[in-house]
């Protein structure tokens, strides 16, 4: 861990700076809409990459597809997942590009028309890719630009784009799947403003939109676009040590399977909290843990999440 007494070790405390959004922006691809990711457009040193190992236990209500006819849902899904990502200069802007790949397992219960059955699940989930830009408030920079920068932090503007690809398990006869079997984006735009030095106000909008599901239980399983929002309240407690408040709302998503359209449209929101603590220089991990406060249709769950992070340049 970085020592604050003394001469401190400039690529030491670079590298512990730039975990805090290598790390979040890894674990982001555990969940979809529902998803709490602070310092997502927080930027980091032009060659800096990442390797991720996390782990998300999400329980209660979980229906992964709100659109399905079963009730009195009780699951207890267990997420694991590797990913990589590199930070680079873009015309001139700080840029990253992230690659996720999850593996899913665990035990769902509920009643589908009246009759309770049960389905264990488990496999490789949808492969997810993330490029981001920062627009304003954080050009293409080195280390000592990055120091500057968290010194006397500024506004930042931000734009991304990601792609979750149709890798996962998938069987059409089951209507519960941990792959989803159609093509995702979502482009997003995100600010940070800063409160005072330690203290950063985050937040972004974005928005999936969704490919066809065309083997959905014999029929073509169609999907509004989801408006998705959140807000985090950041504050940096030293180099790579940080804590944050988390909330967001979505809405939209309605489906419609066939002919006919569903009563499934969603009025969500979750509120969170996460903390991240780096170690022995190259390394660190991230806990976080959030609960819906409104669910208006799909799952009523927690999700806690532990992480994993080596960081090299």
């Amino acid at each position: 861990m970085v020592i604050f007494s003394g001469r401190r070790n400039p690529g030491r405390l670079l590298v512990s700076q730039a975990m805090c959004l290598l790390m979040l922006l890894l674990v982001a691809s555990l969940s979809q809409a529902q998803e709490l990711t602070p310092r997502a457009y927080w930027p980091a040193p032009n060659g800096t990459n990442a390797l991720l190992l996390a782990y998300q236990l999400s329980a209660g209500d979980i229906v992964t597809d709100p659109s399905l006819p079963i009730t009195g849902v009780e699951s207890r899904i267990n997420f694991a997942q590797v990913g990589w990502q590199r930070a680079f200069g873009w015309l001139d802007r700080s840029a990253s590009f992230q690659l996720n790949m999850p593996y899913s397992w665990g035990l769902s219960e509920g009643f589908i028309a009246g009759e309770f059955r049960s389905r264990r699940t488990s496999g490789i989930g949808d492969v997810r890719a993330r490029l981001a830009i920062n627009l304003v408030g954080a050009p293409s920079m080195d280390g000592a630009g990055f120091q500057a920068l968290r010194a006397n932090p500024r506004p930042i503007v931000g734009a991304s784009l990601l792609i979750q690809a149709p890798t996962g398990e998938y069987q059409s006869d089951k209507l519960v799947n941990i792959g989803t079997n159609r093509w995702a984006v979502k482009p997003a735009i995100g600010a940070i403003w800063p409160l005072r030095p330690t203290w950063l106000l985050e937040a972004e909008v974005g928005v999936w939109l969704f490919g066809d599901n065309n083997n959905f239980l014999g029929e073509t399983r169609q999907q509004d676009p989801i408006l998705s929002s959140e807000v985090h309240l950041v504050k940096r407690i030293r180099p790579g040590f940080w804590a944050s408040l988390d909330a967001n709302f979505y809405a939209g998503g309605r489906t419609t399977v066939g002919p006919v359209e569903n009563a499934d449209l969603q009025r969500n929101s979750r509120f969170g909290a996460t903390m991240v603590v780096p170690f022995k220089r190259q390394h660190a991990v991230r806990a976080s843990v959030s609960t819906g406060i409104a669910t208006a249709s799909g799952g009523d769950f927690k999700i806690y999440s532990l992480s994993y992070l080596y960081i090299w340049q």
